[in-house]
């Protein structure tokens, strides 16, 4: 398998959570009703996995190998883009989150806030996916050796073996400061 083997296995299932997203703009826009607890799991995917797992192995990773090579200027400019779509997805997920926690159904403002960032994430993930897949990835694996390639995989595995533990790190510590406040 080549190191953009479960990058690409993720795509399939960030496509399948931003067409959850889809659906669920269109029954709020219907019911105007909003489900805090979808959207506070759905910014919790998007945050770890998408960003940290699998953003993390493209940006931690896979493009800082590609920064070591003499790229052809489209190959560069498709990773600038890349990059620069996932801070706005970064930014993005932020958004919703912190519109999310704030939201009460009185709350127009919030509501709006939550849509704009629902509206913003659908709009972002489904070309930015068909980019990196058809466009980037199988190309720029010409830049690498066989073991240079094999080196990125193994890479991979461990990024996402010490992922879990990052994780629940992060919710002791978040409780840990909730309960000395």
């Amino acid at each position: 398998m080549m190191p953009i083997g479960p990058l690409m296995i993720e795509h399939r299932l960030i496509e399948r959570m931003a067409a959850l997203l889809q659906k669920e703009t269109r029954a709020i826009n219907e019911t105007k009703i909003i489900d805090k607890g979808f959207f506070e799991g759905a910014a919790d995917f998007f945050k770890m996995y998408a960003d940290r797992c699998h953003h993390g192995k493209e940006e931690d990773i896979l493009f800082r190998e590609l920064a070591t090579k003499d790229l052809a200027p489209e190959h560069k400019e498709i990773m600038d883009e890349l990059i620069q779509d996932h801070i706005f997805g970064r930014k993005t997920v932020g958004q919703l989150l912190k519109a999310t926690e704030r939201y009460q159904p009185e709350d127009s403002d919030t509501f709006t806030d939550i849509m704009d960032a629902l509206e913003k994430l659908v709009e972002l993930y489904p070309p930015h996916i068909e980019k990196e897949d058809r466009h980037f990835f199988m190309p720029v694996m010409q830049y690498f050796s066989q073991e240079e390639k094999d080196a990125m995989l193994e890479e991979c595995w461990e990024f996402d073996k010490k992922l879990i533990h990052e994780k629940y790190r992060q919710v002791v510590e978040w409780f840990e400061g909730r309960k000395s406040s």
